[in-house]
């Protein structure tokens, strides 16, 4: 474990150069690893297990995710259980559950927790707010946290293309002595490009924080914004979206991911720079109070109690199927789908 100066700041840095592949498998070379739901994280995290050479198994209920499971290769009755069965097979059970059915499916899962196994989460929310989740691991158990810093699309993505992404870490629950090094070896075998120390609880706060800020509700709401104000002001609809949208990803985005804002900023018109150094302060100063607002109601379980009566509803999946429509059919985003179509690798 490294020790390494973000900002004057040092934190614990685990890369896979001090902690290879061939010893994370030494260390779970005794385990069944149960993956348990195949929505979000789960395809990407059960497929990097398997393709590197860890003992995994797959629990997942009927429906299109156990087809999708199917189809990736998961034989049922060999690879592909049922929840409890895959529960009650496993050492190391991975809960990737949705939020809301990890509270649905809890009672299954802390059944089959005997003495010794390891109870693995991708997000802080259950154990952080477990006054309205009721999830309680027992005290004999170990429960430990790998949160990749990105979707499971993207884990599996920069997997196959020999790359990895960026991964936190956490043991809430120690048991069995062996918490930490298990917690590394499972992050290296679901493809951690390097893994970095948290608590269950910093991991959720600053994950709800981030969905609903810069990462997605920020950006979709800045972007309209701009889109509006150009259309208002005459624009048309593809001048509108290659300046507020496909610059940013297609261009400027590669810039400072690549090296720092400051790089992008040098690879940019003075005319670009002066005014985006003028601009920023401004959109720091409006924005700043609305991302402390997010955070104290992240930090007091508010944003986690309007998720799950949400994700709750029976008709949950009509309704974000009904949001997602109309983002999808506004003028913005088919316009969008256009400009995708014309770019030089689709043509």
């Amino acid at each position: 474990m490294a020790k390494i100066n973000f900002g004057g700041v040092t934190e614990n840095v685990v890369t896979r150069e001090e902690f290879p592949l061939e010893k994370a498998k030494e260390v779970l070379k005794n385990d069944v690893i149960a993956v348990l739901g195949y929505g979000i994280q789960g395809p990407g995290q059960s497929m990097n297990l398997r393709d590197n050479g860890f003992n995994v198994i797959v629990g997942q209920r009927p429906g299109k995710t156990y087809d999708k499971a199917v189809a990736d290769g998961w034989v049922p009755g060999k690879t592909l259980f049922s929840i409890e069965e895959a529960c009650e097979k496993a050492t190391v059970i991975e809960v990737l559950l949705s939020d809301a059915a990890q509270i649905e499916v809890w009672p299954t899962i802390k059944k089959h927790l005997t003495k010794g196994k390891t109870l693995y989460f991708s997000h802080g929310f259950a154990v952080t707010y477990k006054e309205r989740t009721n999830i309680v691991p027992p005290e004999d158990v170990d429960v430990v946290l790998v949160a990749p810093k990105g979707s499971g699309t993207s884990l599996r993505r920069l997997f196959v293309q020999g790359r990895g992404i960026n991964c936190s870490y956490a043991v809430f629950q120690d048991a069995t002595g062996k918490a930490l090094e298990r917690t590394i070896a499972l992050g290296v075998g679901i493809g951690a490009g390097y893994l970095f120390e948290t608590t269950f609880k910093k991991e959720v706060y600053s994950d709800l924080t981030g969905e609903r800020g810069s990462l997605m509700g920020a950006i979709q709401g800045l972007l309209l914004a701009q889109y509006e104000v150009l259309r208002e002001n005459g624009h048309s609809p593809s001048e509108a979206f290659n300046e507020t949208v496909e610059e940013l990803t297609q261009s400027l985005g590669p810039l400072f991911g690549e090296n720092g804002m400051d790089w992008m900023y040098a690879n940019c018109s003075t005319t670009a720079q002066r005014g985006a150094l003028d601009w920023a302060p401004r959109f720091h100063d409006a924005v700043k109070p609305v991302m402390e607002w997010l955070y104290y109601s992240v930090k007091t379980g508010n944003e986690a109690q309007i998720s799950i009566d949400a994700n709750s509803k029976p008709d949950y999946r009509q309704g974000l199927e009904n949001e997602l429509k109309a983002m999808r059919e506004s003028e913005m985003w088919q316009t969008g789908a256009q400009v995708r179509k014309l770019r030089p690798e689709n043509n």
